[in-house]
């Protein structure tokens, strides 16, 4: 196997200095900002990491030819109101955070965006285990003698990050390595799974008198339940016929009808739904733990939420964000629907949008840096958008991989590479588990506390090039 992109240790420190960078670097306004939308999130499950559950061993040869070996394994996902999820790991290097939040994402969000064989990988989520638990024919197919939990949820993560990462890595389990070798043999491309809910588009502006939207629903639900935001009690959410709405099925519009009288504002509606999600859909974290792909879901809890605005008269805007792995930045989309041009300024650049017509701009991000930036508009309109860009695999061409065990551990990871001089013997050395360390929350704290330092300002990023993959 051939290792991927030559990123190493130094990498986690670029991400520290990136971070500083991006809010040292800001431009400062004078009103305050209001993080209404703290991270772009089309809708779906978000769901907290609870931690490797279901594992055994791997050996991963890494870029300077030292062996090391790892967890490797079924992660557990607790849903944010209500149910549960598995995952395997598709970023081998990169750590896990203790008590990580997720959300779910579309491929082009993630490192699957530019992976040809990211369609493989879901052949083998939907052919191994837990799909197929039966675990007696699931080692018949693979030619393996007999195959536990353990060793299943092992061979199935060594396969998929043969092509998630295309790593040099052998189940240490000789059962566990036949079923990863007759994954990967087998594997074949599928197309993407859908999303369990989303709104598109999630913003939506006008004037009163008029139905604002269509905003269409995407679900693999039966149906979803429609819940109205705060705003004046004369504003409804209703069908396009007109009619009041409190649930939507896949497909069905919905619109903000804005009585003729009603004071400029804005307001939002969520929707909610109780589904399984598809096997294969991405989750990537916020504060850059190591991106996870499903494996299997409980009946889960998915919710997405629209934004609309209106006035009488001049520019009605509304924005939404959303990350682009292959532009390598932030594509930010601005409509508007009043009747002046709305200008707003991101990246150092000003921006107008004429009346009626709309622009995505994309905001080039480096690989691994901290965002945010807010967009103002007409009557208090405000929007603050952050996250951490996360598209591309960490790879293992050097230093150790960190332990995905999400507990406090030092950057760069807490297992011991297998061959070092110690003195356990062969093979009885510490397990390190891919992922763990705290180096993120220093990430974190580097951009938080410098938030903190500039008060209320707000913060744009300067125009940045894009990161190039294998810097």
């Amino acid at each position: 196997m051939i290792s991927v992109r030559r990123r190493g240790s130094a990498r986690l420190a670029a991400a520290v200095l990136a971070s500083g960078l991006v809010a040292a670097g800001a431009i400062a306004t004078a009103a305050p900002a209001v993080a209404d939308d703290a991270v772009p999130f089309e809708g779906g499950v978000t769901a907290t990491l609870n931690g490797l559950e279901v594992s055994d061993s791997a050996v991963i040869t890494l870029g300077n030819g030292k062996k090391q070996e790892v967890g490797a394994g079924l992660f557990g996902m607790t849903v944010n109101g209500g149910g549960s999820l598995q995952t395997y790991c598709i970023d081998i290097a990169n750590p896990t955070q203790k008590k990580a939040q997720y959300e779910e994402k579309s491929w082009d969000q993630t490192s699957l965006h530019n992976n040809a064989d990211a369609g493989k990988i879901l052949w083998i989520l939907q052919n191994s285990y837990p799909q197929v638990n039966d675990l007696a024919a699931l080692a018949k197919s693979a030619g393996a003698g007999s195959l536990t939990e353990k060793t299943a949820a092992a061979g199935t993560q060594v396969a998929i990050w043969r092509f998630s990462d295309q790593a040099d890595v052998e189940a240490k389990n000789p059962e566990a390595e036949k079923l990863a070798d007759y994954l990967e043999k087998s594997a074949q491309n599928l197309a993407e799974p859908k999303a369990s809910l989303i709104l598109d588009p999630p913003a939506v502006s006008g004037k009163p008198g008029d139905r604002l939207g269509p905003i269409k629903v995407q679900t693999n639900a039966e149906s979803a339940t429609v819940e109205p935001g705060a705003a004046a009690a004369d504003v409804k959410v209703v069908d396009k016929n007109g009619q009041p709405v409190t649930s939507v099925a896949n497909g069905g519009e919905l619109f903000f009808d804005v009585p003729t009288d009603t004071p400029a504002g804005s307001t939002s509606l969520n929707v909610k739904a109780t589904t399984k999600v598809e096997v294969g859909r991405a989750f990537t974290s916020p504060t850059k733990s190591q991106t996870q792909i499903l494996a299997g879901s409980s009946e889960s809890t998915v919710t997405a939420t629209a934004t609309a605005e209106w006035a009488k008269a001049g520019p009605v805007p509304a924005v939404s964000a959303k990350e682009n792995c292959a532009k390598g930045g932030v594509d930010v989309t601005a409509a508007n629907e009043g009747d002046e041009p709305f200008t707003f300024e991101l990246g150092g650049e000003k921006h107008t949008i004429e009346a009626g017509k709309s622009e995505t701009v994309t905001l080039p991000v480096k690989e691994d840096q901290a965002y945010k930036f807010t967009i103002t508009g007409p009557n208090g309109f405000e929007k603050t958008f952050e996250g951490v860009l996360d598209c591309e695999t960490t790879g293992t061409d050097e230093g150790p991989v960190p332990s995905s065990e999400p507990s406090p551990a030092t950057a760069g990871g807490s297992g011991d590479e297998a061959g070092d001089d110690s003195d356990a013997p062969a093979g009885e050395g510490d397990l390190a588990e891919t992922g763990s360390s705290s180096a993120t929350p220093v990430i974190a704290g580097v951009a938080f506390a410098l938030v903190l330092a500039g008060g209320a300002t707000i913060f744009f990023l300067r125009r940045k090039k894009a990161a190039v993959a294998g810097e």
